[in-house]
């Protein structure tokens, strides 16, 4: 029973100590202030005395004019002070709305940037690739080793891409780069086309040099033999069988250009 007896007097002195005041402050970070107290119009009752005017007979058989005293109820406007129910919130924080009884809303002085939000009093919560008090300073991705850049890193404006030297391109990652594939140069000629015509043409072009050639080892033929064996459209001045033998070489010289030139063109064409 003395246990009992001292629990209860404990209970009995916080009681006596602590005002409805502080279950109106319940809530986070409400500050404590000195009691306030607001001022609150009402309508009240009161009776009110009506002088009302009638006619009686006085003495003399007079009619006589006075008044009459009645009553009724009529209303009034009062003022009386009330407790202030809400405590004031903590500087830098607010009520998200009138009824609420914490103050959840931190407040930033200078407002955050860049799509941050106020989670702090005095400081944003920054979306990535921003930073700062009020999210207004740009993070460089590319001065860490962890943008994953595999040649160049190019920073902007709150994020960064990659970007590769000439001759190379992104792979589907957007960070790795792999050397550009050659792209296939136009086909000349089409193989049912002038690649054939141009063998015929060497074809021919190689049978008029062997024809000439062997022309040309008749004509010369008596400057190794002195026996003269020329042929019948060269005449038999040596002079004469001489000048035939250079314009021969010369048209042997000129073949073989050509033929030269047409073998480049096969080199260089793809069939």
């Amino acid at each position: 029973m003395r246990r009992i007896g001292c629990l209860l007097s404990g209970l009995l002195f916080i009681l006596s100590v602590t005002s409805t005041d502080g279950f109106a402050r319940a809530g986070r970070r409400v500050c404590a202030a000195a009691p306030q107290r607001g001022v609150a119009a009402y309508s009240e009752s009161h009776v009110q005395p009506v002088y009302q005017p009638y006619l009686t007979t006085c003495q003399g058989h007079r009619l006589c004019s006075t008044y009459r005293t009645i009553y009724r109820v009529a209303y009034r406007q009062a003022y009386r002070q009330l407790p202030q129910l809400a405590a004031p919130c903590c500087p830098g924080w607010s009520r998200t709305n009138s009824h609420a009884l914490s103050c959840n809303r931190a407040l930033c002085w200078v407002p955050c940037q860049n799509g941050g939000s106020c989670a702090f009093p005095g400081r944003c919560a920054c979306l990535p690739g921003w930073t700062g008090r009020a999210c207004q300073t740009d993070v460089d991705e590319c001065a860490s080793q962890s943008h994953g850049c595999g040649q160049l890193c190019i920073n902007t404006a709150g994020s960064y891409h990659c970007a590769c030297w000439d001759g190379f391109s992104l792979t589907a990652d957007d960070k790795a780069c792999q050397p550009l594939v050659p792209a296939p140069e136009p086909e000349t000629f089409s193989q049912a086309g002038p690649p054939s015509e141009m063998k015929e043409e060497m074809k021919d072009l190689k049978s008029r040099v062997e024809a000439l050639e062997q022309k040309l080892q008749l004509v010369l033929a008596p400057f190794h033999n002195l026996m003269p064996s020329a042929p019948e459209d060269v005449g038999a001045d040596p002079i004469s069988r001489l000048s035939h033998s250079l314009q021969q070489l010369d048209r042997i010289d000129s073949l073989s250009e050509q033929i030269s030139f047409l073998e480049e063109r096969l080199e260089t064409c793809k069939c």
